[in-house]
């Protein structure tokens, strides 16, 4: 088991697109559960899939169980999660010694961009680069699983 502790912001388009981001993986997720609890996903990345059980957030704090799985299942799963499925292209940005990940949706979320950062422990410091607009970490409307049903 894994403590996952990130925080997330939204992005400001303009902003981001000055640092002329290239390449970045190309994302398809989808729920097998949406519960607050508890929530499964099943992920391709690139051509890799993944399977993600992720418990509520305790703040910014959650229990993650992630395992890579055959690229054929997850594709099949997804399937199975379908309509709950969305698709992004993540970016990596390095910004004063964290790794960003910004996510550039698709599809019916086209235009909505966010950036995470995970971090050490729930009281880490980070400074937060010029692109980002406002921190949404507790914002249920902007989580994942949220996303993929709305």
């Amino acid at each position: 088991m894994a403590l996952e502790i990130e925080r997330k912001f939204l992005v400001d388009a303009e902003k981001i697109a000055a640092l002329n981001l290239t390449g970045g993986a190309k994302i398809s997720q989808g729920y097998l559960s949406t519960e607050p609890a508890r929530t499964v996903r099943v992920r391709t990345k690139n051509n890799r899939g993944f399977l993600s059980v992720k418990t509520a957030n305790v703040g910014i704090v959650r229990n993650e169980f992630e395992y890579e799985i055959p690229h054929a299942d997850a594709v099949e799963l997804l399937k199975i999660a379908a309509p709950f499925v969305l698709s992004k292209t993540r970016c990596k940005v390095e910004h004063a010694g964290h790794i960003w990940e910004v996510d550039f949706f698709e599809g019916r979320h086209e235009g909505l961009i966010l950036a995470e950062v995970e971090l050490e422990s729930a009281e880490e410091k980070v400074e937060l680069p010029d692109w980002i607009l406002a921190e949404v970490s507790g914002d249920p409307r902007y989580y994942n699983s949220h996303l993929a049903q709305n």
